[in-house]
């Protein structure tokens, strides 16, 4: 049986001892983080219903609230943008920049410094800027350690959560300092320094948004280490990149999903920073952009919205909790995924966002244990939605029942993508057989009489397990017998 791209990666992690080990006592270390802050059982449960609804009723309406949205950040001076496509958003942007640039000849070689934003990961907005001769330079500490590895992030909110002491001591001795040095406290320093300075020359700052109050045209960034803020009131320009579904109705509905992502993400009662951007810069204030662009991203997004139990996906809140606590993800990390978003929230957004090869592969890499459902903050239904996707990549046509006739499927992206007519046919003949009492004895007769011959290897059941081996007798021969 050919591997699919998945498989092969995940196997290479899980040879790697060092790796696993990483991977396991950071996990751990979230666990226990986020159990401590959600140690009362009725509150959590409470929280995490109101933040269902509210993003729920977000979603029911979401073509009301984008363009209530939209009207209030215009009304705030800010100017928006809508991208259907990645490579819109990326065009937008690039033109966005050079509008920038051009009115500044003496600028940095550098002028682009963003924030943490996976919505600019989903889009891969830094290779496309590369190719337009444009350095964008990530300053959250995570991203700026995977990009001069040249990697992507590995986890949503920890991006180089793979990438131990001694590899980030020799990126920075080759990148940064010349020096090789693992003291964490001075390595830290050492990309501060750095950072500073490409944050006094900038003028572009790019940015994600967590949340969007369209009830006063607020963006919302949640950061702990201020590089999002210095992205987005240093530079001249702010660019927010935002997916459509980031919108909320109103401020009064923003403390608890709040509390519900910073809780759930890093186990912080309220993370360091929480930036609230209603506007460019004002009359008699020292610092903000002079203008403020906000991208409103769909790529998919408004197929799921129009299914009815895949909406249920863009109530993600990007927290993580869903990855720290999956059995695959803690073994096999980011990384093998080949996707934005990896783990059980990465295996129902990949699908209709992303057109990877292994989408199609990615719902059955869970053990359906469940703990991803639990864990989540607005409830999303991972497990039920990991079975839809299992359904959609395995079903090359559906029955017309009235005249028996089949019709090809083209609900979703994946359908058909692991659909095998040979296994097809051996589970219409299992079925089949089951069906027929007579046909079921003599075949099993058949399977005692004859399970000397039966192969060795079922294919992927016995690459981890025995194969089963048949008794010498049925229990109907046995019973039958007495």
């Amino acid at each position: 049986m050919s591997s699919s791209p998945f498989e092969m990666k995940a196997s290479s992690v899980l040879q790697n001892e060092e790796l696993q080990h990483s991977y396991r006592n950071a996990m751990d270390y979230l666990i226990k983080r986020r159990q401590q802050q959600f140690n009362d059982p009725l509150e959590w449960q409470t929280l995490r219903q109101k933040g269902t609804s509210i993003k729920t009723a977000a979603l029911t309406d979401l073509p009301q609230l984008l363009l209530q949205l939209e009207a209030k950040l215009i009304n705030n001076g800010i100017q928006v943008h809508w991208a259907e496509t990645p490579d819109e958003a990326n065009k937008l942007i690039t033109r966005l920049i050079k509008e920038t640039t051009s009115s500044n000849p003496d600028s940095s070689p550098a002028p682009v410094v963003k924030g943490k934003t996976m919505v600019s990961e989903e889009i891969h907005l830094n290779q496309y800027l590369a190719q337009q001769g444009i350095l964008c330079l990530e300053t959250d500490m995570g991203e700026f350690i995977v990009q001069l590895a040249k990697e992507t992030p590995s986890h949503i909110i920890m991006p180089a959560i793979h990438k131990n002491k001694a590899e980030i001591a020799q990126l920075f001795k080759e990148h940064i300092s010349g020096i090789y040095q693992d003291d964490v406290d001075i390595l830290i320093q050492q990309a501060r320094q750095y950072l500073r300075q490409c944050f006094e020359n900038a003028t572009v700052g790019i940015s994600g948004v967590n949340f969007a109050v369209a009830e006063t045209g607020t963006l919302v960034l949640v950061e702990n280490e201020g590089n999002g803020r210095m992205s987005t009131t240093l530079p001249q320009t702010h660019i927010a990149l935002m997916g459509i579904e980031k919108v909320i109705a109103s401020l009064t509905e923003l403390p608890p999903l709040l509390s519900l992502l910073t809780r759930s993400a890093t186990g912080q009662s309220i993370t360091t920073y929480i930036n609230m951007i209603s506007g460019t810069r004002r009359k008699g204030e020292k610092d903000g952009p002079e203008k403020v662009h906000v991208i409103l991203l769909d790529n998919g997004r408004s197929k799921l919205w129009q299914d009815a139990s895949l909406r249920d996906t863009l109530r993600c809140i990007r927290c993580g909790a869903c990855m720290n606590h999956c059995p695959v993800y803690t073994r096999v990390g980011g990384h093998s995924y080949g996707t934005t978003y990896p783990g059980p929230i990465g295996k129902i957004l990949a699908p209709q966002l992303e057109t990877q090869d292994n989408a199609g592969d990615l719902p059955f890499a869970s053990s359906l244990c469940g703990a991803c459902g639990e864990v989540c903050p607005v409830n999303i239904p991972i497990p039920q939605l990991l079975l839809r996707w299992r359904q959609e990549a395995t079903q090359q046509y559906q029955t017309n029942h009235c005249n028996h006739t089949a019709t090809p499927q083209q609900s979703t992206p994946i359908t058909g993508l692991k659909y095998s007519r040979g296994q097809h046919l051996i589970w219409k003949t299992w079925s089949w057989i089951n069906c027929h009492p007579k046909l079921y004895y003599f075949m099993t007769y058949l399977v005692t009489k004859w399970r000397i011959l039966l192969p060795r290897q079922l294919g992927g059941w016995t690459l981890y397990r025995t194969p089963p081996r048949p008794a010498s007798s049925t229990l109907q021969q046995r019973l039958k017998n007495k």
